[in-house]
């Protein structure tokens, strides 16, 4: 069996912390995460054909790795 990999920043506890967020979350608090993320100004909510998803994943990872670059 492989050792699981994470992506970088994140480790095995910060996955659990988040899943139980959303496994908790009332409904009123999951309405008001969605709220928040339709009026976020710096990222946009868009439906995206389930062929192209791996493909939009590896553009926004890449795009991440080159800001990342650029800040450091």
């Amino acid at each position: 069996m492989s050792k699981q990999q994470f992506p970088p920043g994140w480790d095995e506890e910060r996955i659990k912390a988040v899943a139980t967020y959303y496994e908790t979350q009332s409904e009123e608090e999951a309405l008001a995460d969605l709220e928040l993320a339709l009026d976020a100004e710096d990222s946009r909510l868009m439906q995206v054909p389930n062929e192209l998803v791996a493909a939009v994943r590896s553009l926004i990872e890449h795009f991440e790795s080159l800001k990342a670059s650029v800040t450091r």
